[in-house]
């Protein structure tokens, strides 16, 4: 098994070319990034797990700026999102950040989508919360008819534009890896049409993630790495993970200063290598 590393970065934290350094020299696989473009004030559409919403949920850095710096800092580690809010993001503008990225970095970039949970933040962007899935699934096909191709064009019911050139191309071919996130059907579905690797939904117990991996089979996906974000340091958990079968485990890391940060690394690190 693998392991990587699951955060916030934000204002009042550790820097992530800092980071990404640390991340690397303590044997880490991969960094991955959460997002979230702003939270409205409202704050009417619950926290998923209940509870206050945590503070580095405002106050999170643009992720793929934020992995740029990671990059230019390091030379092996795998570079990652979980989540991108594809559905509040502008297409084609996100088609050329995704493949700056990946080529700035090398060709390390792994992309993890899915249709987020705050509803109020998803109207900001014109995006209607009922439809988002369906419009996730034309993004995907469309991202991939611009990575792919010289001159690209998609017709769908959320998505539409005529030919157009967009460059750069990734490094990664065909694409930089997909990795979709969630356990609904839907979510599953897309996994299955689109996806290069899944996200389980945090704490899956091993008979879901059991589950999941003959279903895929079923569907002639037998490639699909399984891939945990934000897990916790604890044995228990981590052995849950391994029963059922995941490939990369990314720690959890809190959002501090640079000093407690690099202190936290170097427990997570420990426990990681106990695991390996």
């Amino acid at each position: 098994m693998d392991f990587g590393i699951g955060t916030f970065v934000t204002d009042e934290g550790i820097r992530p070319d800092v980071l990404g350094r640390a991340v690397e020299e303590r044997g880490f696989t991969a960094l991955s990034l959460a997002e979230h473009s702003h939270i409205p004030a409202s704050r009417e559409t619950p926290y998923p797990t209940g509870g206050d919403l945590p503070r580095v949920y405002y106050r999170t850095l643009d992720p793929f700026l934020a992995l740029t710096a990671a990059a230019v800092a390091t030379k092996n580690l795998r570079l990652g999102t979980g989540i991108t809010l594809l559905i509040q993001r502008d297409l084609i503008h996100t088609a050329k950040e995704v493949a700056t990225l990946d080529l700035l970095s090398g060709g390390r970039f792994d992309f993890g989508v899915g249709v987020g949970w705050n509803r109020e933040e998803m109207r900001n962007h014109g995006t209607d919360p009922a439809t988002r899935g369906a419009l996730l699934n034309e993004q995907l096909a469309a991202l991939k008819e611009i990575w792919g191709k010289d001159e690209a064009e998609f017709h769908g019911e959320h998505v539409d534009f005529d030919p157009i050139f967009s460059w750069p191309k990734p490094v990664a071919k065909p694409h930089p890896p997909i990795f979709v996130g969630g356990a609904s059907k839907a979510a599953l579905n897309r996994l299955a049409a689109h996806g290069d690797g899944w996200i389980p939904t945090p704490g899956a117990p091993p008979e879901e993630l059991r589950r999941v991996r003959k279903w895929l089979a079923e569907q002639g996906r037998t490639d699909v790495p399984f891939v945990v974000w934000g897990a916790p340091a604890e044995q228990a958990v981590l052995d849950g993970y391994v029963e059922g079968g995941v490939d990369q485990v990314n720690l959890m890391l809190p959002t501090l200063p640079e000093g407690e940060t690099l202190r936290k690394l170097d427990e997570l690190a420990a426990f990681a290598q106990a695991n390996r």
